[in-house]
């Protein structure tokens, strides 16, 4: 296909009136469709049923130390969980807490105290004058909400194919004792699915910070989110590459079973040195007596172990894979060297990021809103909800059925012509 930046201007706008035309169809038929957030399916919820039915009132629900389920205590997590979350993300046992139902909880809770009781000892943040965070962009935008909440100021690093700027993030982690953490989505990256090669990881846990009390906050959400049994992303482990380079302290892990199991009804979990974990749960004792015994229990007599786990998460991405491959298929189609958008190819994860034309994000979101198609606003994976270049858009094919993101892609693809048209008509 010929770019249309090297088409005339008539035969833009002939292209135009046949797109518009187009448009105006699939406008009249009323469509509700939502490619908003990245919420499993049903069809992925359906593969989690069976855990409603490993207790029932007849069951024994003591743990693997005898502790009834039913009752207070355990303040960490029963012992089988936290194998089974450790071994879901490499970490020892002893070196895991086990929470609620929500990493992004754990996260919030994690800066929250660190803003109120400062971190291992540190003075708390809320009397220092400035606090900043890094902010790998394109990212996630839960992320930047708890950051800008707490009104920590927050710098844009941008990403690469092989993780964030490490240029960048040592000469701010190394030299502004004000930087105090960065966020990380480490494996199949939100929005764009990119997992940090080992340089980056070595040069992260190779930081030198200016601040005794920086962490990185290392979001493993996607750790066991792969789409292809032969195609699979490594990523070092952190934790252990931070201990080896005389750094235990510096890292936070955070891991959940809510796109596991189910979203809401899930296990988090935090992986941390045993000075970070001593900290946190000398604060636990005051916040909880624990943490629900009953769904820690109930995850682990399904699963049985992380070999059970690996097994469920194969069947879940029979489910997203030809989801994922419709949504790259359409781009490829339908916008191969038109050279009005580019996006990556994600292994895994939950999202597929595509970058438009500068200054085209918001037009086409809007675009696709008209017409009945709610995506991720634009702009929502930058801190503020500022895009520099207005030009990435997170799109998330995981919650639509396969015929309703046939749809959604076509009008997609279709959004993003017509105002790049547009676009390039006010240049000529």
């Amino acid at each position: 296909m010929t770019a249309y930046k090297d088409r005339s201007r008539e035969e833009l706008l002939q292209e135009k009136e046949l797109l518009e035309a187009k448009f105006q169809e699939i406008k009249g038929k009323g469509l509700k469709l939502d490619m908003s957030r990245g919420k499993p399916s049903e069809a992925q919820l359906n593969l989690s049923m069976g855990m409603m039915d490993v207790l029932n009132s007849t069951t024994d629900l003591r743990c693997s130390v005898g502790v009834d389920c039913r009752n207070y205590g355990v303040l960490d997590g029963i012992p089988e969980a936290k194998e089974l979350l450790a071994d879901m993300t490499e970490v020892s046992p002893d070196n895991i807490i086990i929470y609620g139902n929500s990493s992004l909880n754990v996260m919030y809770d994690t800066v929250a105290r660190s803003m109120t009781h400062g971190v291992c000892g540190s003075t708390p943040w809320c009397k220092l004058d400035e606090v900043k965070f890094l902010c790998p962009v394109p990212g996630y935008d839960r992320h930047f909400a708890i950051t800008e909440y707490f009104g920590i100021k927050m710098i844009n690093i941008p990403m690469t194919e092989s993780g964030p700027d490490m240029d960048l993030v040592e000469q701010y982690v190394n030299n502004d004792p004000s930087v105090k953490g960065i966020w990380c989505v480490p494996k199949y990256s939100n929005p764009q699915g990119i997992t940090y090669s080992d340089e980056t990881v070595l040069r992260f846990a190779r930081l030198k910070p200016a601040a005794e009390d920086f962490r990185i906050y290392w979001d493993n959400a996607y750790g066991i989110h792969h789409l292809y049994e032969d195609k699979q992303d490594n990523l070092i482990e952190i934790l252990m590459a931070c201990k080896q380079e005389g750094n235990p302290d510096m890292v936070f892990k955070f891991c959940s079973t809510s796109k596991v199991s189910f979203p809401g009804s899930g296990v988090a979990a935090i992986g941390a040195s045993k000075r970070n974990i001593d900290f946190i749960k000398q604060q636990m004792t005051i916040q909880t007596i624990g943490h629900d015994k009953l769904n820690q229990l109930r995850h682990v007599r399904f699963f049985k172990d992380i070999h059970g786990m690996v097994l469920h998460m194969r069947k879940h991405a029979d489910i997203l894979r030809p989801k994922f491959e419709t949504v790259l298929n359409g781009l490829k189609n339908e916008l191969g060297g038109l050279e009005i958008g580019s996006w990556l190819e994600p292994r895994g994860g939950y999202f597929i990021s595509f970058d438009a034309l500068p200054g085209c994000a918001k037009a086409i979101v809007a675009k696709a809103k008209e017409a009945g198609l709610v995506m991720t606003p634009a702009g929502a994976t930058f801190p503020y909800g500022n895009d520099p270049q207005d030009s990435n858009i997170r799109i998330a094919p995981s919650y639509p059925t396969p015929e309703e993101l046939a749809v959604a892609v076509e009008l997609f693809v279709l959004c993003v012509k017509l105002v790049s048209i547009d676009k390039i008509l006010e240049e000529k």
